[in-house]
């Protein structure tokens, strides 16, 4: 097991419902990062913006955006991961995908779509939490909204570092940032959150807000209303201590989630 993991944050504006502009503009990024981090961590729907127009954007897992992801991780040597929109067997997802240097991933439909901006109309939720290793650390990624559900963020399966990715606006960034704290306290593990920034082609603001907190939740790194990439090491020993001392997680409820 690896004690300690590198983690880039990548906070950026995104051009609106066009995929060249930025793939090319995450390529430019990323280039610096080869060799010097484990995971790379981009918006939600970092191709596009938080876009409902996915007939006309979407993409096949076998599309232009599964092949940049596999090329850049491939590039730099480390996990790349962020959501984009996804079509598969007629369906639409808002989708997370894990990608490894070697080109083998993962990945993890959005659960919980945001009602208030007709998500669940375009999209179909998923199914199923992932949890997945990497470099012997335990990883749940999540995706926005997800973020106000603590049942489905709940670590009931001993996960060390939970991550969302996001487009949240501006005028809600208070609870981004709040909530954040609060998974961390809650599930005893270090969160990471890494929201957009700029304006989107709706006139929607986001102050980005990209967060690193640790599993007391103290803020470890926090970034708004620019573009910023930043890397922090995570070090296992300091949170299995924390654990061992503080075992709250040996308490905590067992439950069952029904999906509807």
């Amino acid at each position: 097991m690896a004690e300690q993991l590198r983690i880039t944050t990548v906070q950026a504006t995104l051009e609106w419902e066009d995929i060249e502009a930025n793939l090319a503009k995450f390529s430019s990024k990323l280039a610096p990062l080869a060799g010097q981090t484990d995971v790379i961590v981009l918006p939600e729907m970092f191709t596009t913006g938080f876009s409902m127009d996915a007939k006309k954007l979407a993409e096949p897992m076998s599309g232009q955006t599964m092949g940049w992801l596999a090329e850049q991780a491939g590039k730099v040597d480390a996990v790349v991961t962020g959501s984009f929109i996804a079509e598969e067997g007629g369906n639409y997802f808002n989708r997370l995908v894990w990608m490894r240097p070697d080109g083998s991933y993962e990945r993890y439909d959005k659960r919980h779509l945001f009602t208030l901006a007709t998500e669940h109309e375009t999209y179909t939720p998923g199914q199923s939490k992932l949890v997945t290793t990497w470099k012997g650390w335990k990883i749940c990624p999540l995706i926005c909204y997800d973020l106000r559900f603590p049942v489905w963020s709940r670590n009931v399966e001993g996960y060390d570092l939970l991550l969302y990715v996001a487009n949240w606006p501006e005028r809600r960034s208070h609870h981004w940032r709040q909530l954040l704290v609060a998974r961390a306290i809650e599930n005893q593990c270090f969160v990471v959150g890494v929201n957009r920034c700029g304006t989107d082609g709706k006139g929607l603001a986001y102050s980005g807000d990209t967060t690193v907190v640790d599993f007391a939740g103290k803020l470890l790194y926090q970034v708004a209303d620019t573009e910023a990439d930043f890397t922090i090491t995570l070090t296992m020993e300091m949170l299995r201590s924390y654990r061992e001392h503080l075992h709250f997680l040996v308490d905590r409820d067992e439950f069952e989630i029904f999906i509807r």
